[in-house]
């Protein structure tokens, strides 16, 4: 269970950093939070979009987070607010449920943030915040990057002002071709402008709130030309003051359909959000447990006050790095605003077009997509690149859920062959040096007739045995002249389990039976200690057992080695 270190700022972190706090650091956050303010409440409508729900909503989803964190995250920096790629999950679990738009949709959405926060709270007092190293790298990426092109494609429509658009990729693709014709000029002119003015801020000024800008100047323009009467969609009115609380609807039926939606939500938007909180550790001890809780009670608070499903995001956290951002105080201020807007300026929003909170998700998916990532993964990694591609294939043809499904198992699969085929490899002396190394990656390493040197590469347990076996016979018939010796490099061993050993015994006998001796060279204590108890010590004898590698080299060759 969670270990509160012997007091409550073991739990509650802001108890330990809050009474250090400089007050030269103050100006700083109140600036970053400013900066996060003006970038979170046209990101936090537009996000609203995505998953389904009112743009109010959104706005719902920015206060308490932000103030759960502060109080139970370990970063100094890491924002926790609406999220593009989870926010996509979030639409499809509750979209099998309820039709979009509807009183029922929004509830359950609420309902399906709680949950999360659940299983977030869970994780974290279980200690499992191992579970963010669960899916590689490269499936991670994959993954964005497919949910970069599923949402980019899910809002052309509402860019160009066309509505109704439901179904998978193909079919909104089909949906867009068959409408073009029914596109108002009006929206489609307003999507593209606010597209265009997000895409040249971020390049040009990227410290500018660019989201905040392009969305009072859409407003603005809407206001001034009466282009809702050319066909200009817009928010419509925003109800102000604070959210009325929604409990969780409760049945066990209906917690078991969202609870797939809800796991794969943890689990990509975890890894995500760790990784924002690492990006600008500076030293700082981010524990990923206590990340876990934080991102808990984050949900469960937005969840029960009338918002949707939050997590650490990267790109919210760079613009608070980079509007000079201290400590979490930043994340306070933002909060303060965040509810004065709820309170006081939700008027201000009434004539925003959906068409540039479309361009809002287009620009922040855009910015999220990493092709040097691809471009680098293709030259230094082909088959890790295939594997990606092959998950972006999947969530564009199966769907983003079954596209998760196939990011686990691919990890899973990938894991497996990895720690059931370490890399092997036989070792010969360096030229003027008493280190030895793997002579494929150095051919000036010398090896010496009559004597192979192997190193298994990793562990030996049920998976990885019959590899070894495989590999050292290969090594040993390839050798010229034949070999007498065989001194194995156990310094990669950590872990023989009782079929490694049985596969041990064998080879080992095997060899004696071919006239070929078998010693051990760098055997951790532990892993002796299993090897006498299986009886492979008295197989080869005490004595064939050496601290370093000269020595078994030297036993072997019966002299010294220069």
């Amino acid at each position: 269970m969670f270990d509160v270190a012997g007091s409550w700022t073991g739990f509650v972190p802001i108890g330990r950093w809050l009474p250090a706090y400089r007050r030269s650091w103050l100006s700083a956050d109140i600036l970053a939070g400013l900066a996060l303010w003006a970038v979170m409440v046209p990101e936090g409508m537009a996000y609203a979009g995505i998953v389904g729900v009112p743009a109010i909503m959104g706005l719902y989803t920015l206060t308490p987070p932000l103030i759960a964190y502060a109080l139970f995250g370990t970063s100094r920096t890491l924002v926790v607010g609406p999220d593009t790629a989870t926010g996509v999950i979030s639409a499809l679990t509750v979209g099998a449920l309820a039709a979009r738009g509807s009183a029922d949709f929004g509830a359950l959405t609420g309902t399906l943030a709680v949950l999360i926060g659940v299983f977030f709270l869970l994780f974290g007092l279980l200690r499992q915040g191992w579970i963010a190293a669960f899916i590689a790298t490269p499936v991670m990426r994959g993954f964005i990057e497919g949910l970069i092109c599923v949402t980019i494609l899910g809002q052309v429509a509402p860019l160009l002002g066309l509505h109704g658009v439901q179904g998978d990729v193909f079919e909104k693709l089909r949906f867009i071709a068959r409408s073009l014709d029914q596109v108002a000029p009006a929206a489609a002119l307003t999507g593209l402008l606010s597209l265009a003015a997000m895409l040249a801020l971020r390049r040009l000024s990227p410290r500018l709130p660019a989201a905040l800008i392009v969305a009072v100047a859409g407003a603005a323009l809407v206001a001034l030309l009466g282009a809702t009467a050319a066909g200009v969609s817009v928010v419509g009115p925003l109800p102000s003051g604070l959210p009325h609380l929604t409990p969780p609807r409760v049945s066990p039926d209906l917690l078991l359909a969202l609870t797939p939606g809800a796991l794969s939500i943890v689990l990509v938007g975890y890894a995500e959000a760790l990784g924002a909180a690492r990006a600008d550790a500076d030293g700082d001890d981010v524990d990923p447990n206590q990340e876990l809780i934080a991102h808990g009670f984050a949900n469960l608070l937005s969840g029960v006050l009338g918002g949707f499903l939050a997590v650490g995001s990267l790109s919210k956290t760079s613009v608070a790095i980079g509007a000079g951002a201290r400590t979490q105080v930043a994340n306070l201020v933002a909060a303060l605003l965040c509810f004065l807007t709820l309170i006081f300026l939700t008027p201000l929003f009434h004539g925003l077009p959906h068409p540039t909170l479309a361009a809002i998700v287009i620009a922040a998916m855009l910015h999220l997509s990493k092709p040097a990532y691809l471009r680098r993964l293709a030259v230094e990694a082909p088959g890790e690149f295939a594997m990606m591609v092959v998950v972006i294939a999947g969530e564009l043809v199966l769907g983003v859920m079954q596209g998760i499904a196939l990011g686990v198992l691919l990890s899973l699969l990938m894991l497996i062959y990895k720690a059931s085929h370490p890399k092997s490899a036989v070792l010969g002396k360096l030229p003027k040096e008493q280190a030895y190394r793997d002579i494929r990656l150095h051919p000036d390493a010398r090896t010496f007739p009559g004597l192979l040197i192997f190193n298994p590469g990793g562990d030996l347990f049920f998976a990885s045995a019959g590899h070894f076996e495989r590999e050292l016979k290969a090594a040993v018939a390839k050798a010229s002249p034949p070999i007498g010796h065989v001194l194995i490099d156990a310094s990669a061993i950590s872990l023989v389990d009782t079929s490694a050993c049985d596969v041990l015994l064998r080879v080992i006998r095997g060899l004696k039976d071919d006239g070929v001796l078998v010693a051990f060279a760098r055997v951790r204590d532990p892993i002796k200690d299993r090897l006498q108890r299986a009886g492979i010590v008295d197989a080869v004898g005490e004595g064939a057992f050496y601290d370093r590698l000269t020595d078994g080299v030297t036993a072997a060759l019966g002299h010294r080695v220069a």
